[in-house]
């Protein structure tokens, strides 16, 4: 068996395990060199490009630029619940791109961080959302819609994206859900700690326009 990597990671499950961490194994004779994306197109047929696409995205770089200046730059920490700076940990103790300290990191930000720590962080914050929003959804998605559910993920959090009648409905629009749209699904994330909050009403909104129009503006 002759296998060839493919740049970047790919690893997709639903080819019966051909291709595995972005390594094609060809059962076959050798292929001399690497192979390409356009064999995957001659084997599987032309519904394979819209799957490799799919894996290959990324937040887009106004996704990226409208999600740094919804979470704010903050470069000493404050309780996301309050608004306010603190001096000593407590649960809601953020700090940079919204990244949330926890108690054992509290020591590391305590004073503070620079400019570039908090791009770097934020970096390494994304980057599991990214991934979530490209492993739960199995349909494609313009980049705009992309972007949108990156952003919701973001905020709802990993599981919550995951488990969400959102997810389930853009996979699956006749699945049986207790909203009668997707964009109710999308809307009802509007409340924190059991109350609704006008920014995150606002914040949902500016999602769904993204999501539906491509318009990436902060409210």
């Amino acid at each position: 068996m002759a296998c060839y990597r493919i740049p970047g990671p790919i690893g997709l499950q639903s080819f019966g395990g051909c291709i595995k961490d972005g390594t094609w194994c060809l059962a076959q004779s050798p292929v001399p060199g690497p192979v390409g994306l356009r064999f995957l197109e001659d084997v599987f047929g032309p519904w394979a490009w819209p799957v490799c696409a799919k894996l290959r995205q990324e937040l887009s770089a106004e996704g990226l630029t409208l999600l740094k200046s919804i979470e704010e730059l903050h470069l000493t920490p404050y309780d996301d619940q309050t608004g306010k700076d603190i001096t000593a940990w407590v649960k809601g103790a953020t700090i940079g791109y919204g990244h949330l300290i926890s108690k054992g990191e509290w020591p590391t930000y305590k004073n503070g961080i620079l400019a570039s720590d908090a791009d770097a962080l934020f970096q390494r914050d994304l980057e599991p959302f990214v991934t979530t929003v490209r492993d739960d959804i199995h349909v494609p998605l313009e980049q705009r819609q992309f972007d949108a559910l990156v952003i919701l993920a973001f905020n709802i959090g990993r599981s919550a994206f995951s488990g969400s009648s959102v997810r389930a409905l853009i996979n699956d629009p006749s699945v049986p859900s207790t909203y009668p749209s997707l964009e109710a699904a999308w809307k009802a994330w509007k409340k924190s700690q059991g109350k609704v909050m006008r920014g995150l009403e606002n914040r949902r909104a500016s999602e769904w326009r993204i999501y539906t129009e491509g318009v990436y503006e902060r409210w």
